[in-house]
């Protein structure tokens, strides 16, 4: 297999693939457009996956049309709506093994040049936290028994510089935990009446630092941690947050998403929940 493209480059090509799809199911297995748009998905995916990749014959094997002939008009109809019904779920599927499965090469072998470090740690995980201190302490804390390094901004030297040099330079790291506390409150301006209700939200740094990371290390690999009623950003919404419970079981569930992204972690160490 060549060397496949970036994760996110892959992705774009795959949505691009599934977005023009949609408007096909008003047209037929003979009309121009669908022959192009099947062309250039094939295309598409030997350029993800490679031109000797299963997920090519995935999609080739679809059928658009009746197996057998003679057919009727209806039949050839429910063969072609099918087709593009297996090709969206082909093209779903497809997208989730990217996303949930590639790791980046490009993002984690060549960091920003601004980060100090030369590789990614896969001990250190970043805690990103608003004025929810306690919660804070209580992430890295357990980060500590299962055997690896937390890293809290406010814990560490500030060396003269600023806030985002600070971050910056201490953002080099495997993984993330992204703590969203109802720290703020905000609404839409234009709300009014009950519309108006203050919503709680988590503080802007907070949500500055999510999107830092999903976009450096992936979704696999930063995991949001949902305490109280707060809400969620609107492109993030969707995505099964861990919950942080007072029973603790937002323990295992982070040392389950630590251990599938490959972290050093040990698991004999994990405390009861």
């Amino acid at each position: 297999m060549t060397d496949r493209p970036p994760k996110t480059e892959a992705l774009r090509w795959l949505e691009e693939a599934l977005q023009a799809l949609r408007p096909l199911s008003a047209m037929s297995a003979d009309a121009p457009d669908f022959t192009r748009w099947r062309r250039n998905t094939r295309v598409a995916i030997k350029n993800v996956f490679g031109t000797e990749e299963e997920h090519v014959k995935e999609f080739v094997d679809i059928w658009f049309s009746p197996m057998f002939a003679p057919s009727t008009a209806q039949q050839e109809r429910d063969a072609y709506v099918n087709g593009l019904k297996n090709a969206m779920s082909v093209l779903q599927s497809m997208m989730d093994e990217v996303s949930r499965h590639w790791v980046d090469k490009d993002l984690r072998d060549a960091p920003s040049a601004s980060l100090k470090n030369s590789s990614m740690s896969e001990k250190e995980i970043f805690v990103v936290h608003g004025r929810a201190v306690d919660t804070a302490e209580a992430v890295a804390r357990f980060l500590e028994k299962v055997a690896l390094e937390p890293v809290i901004l406010h814990e560490q030297p500030n060396e003269g510089r600023t806030i985002i040099e600070k971050f910056e330079d201490h953002a080099n790291v495997g993984f993330a935990v992204v703590l969203l506390t109802p720290d703020d409150e905000g609404r839409l301006r234009a709300e009014t009446g009950n519309a108006g209700i203050l919503k709680s939200r988590a503080r802007q740094n907070v949500l500055l630092e999510l999107g830092f990371f999903l976009g450096r290390l992936g979704r696999e690999r930063t995991c949001a941690i949902k305490k109280g009623e707060v809400e969620i950003p609107s492109d993030y919404k969707g995505v099964v947050l861990t919950v942080m419970d007072d029973a603790g079981a937002w323990k295992k569930e982070l040392a389950r998403e630590l251990k599938t992204a490959g972290m050093d972690l040990d698991l004999d160490r994990l405390p009861d929940a």
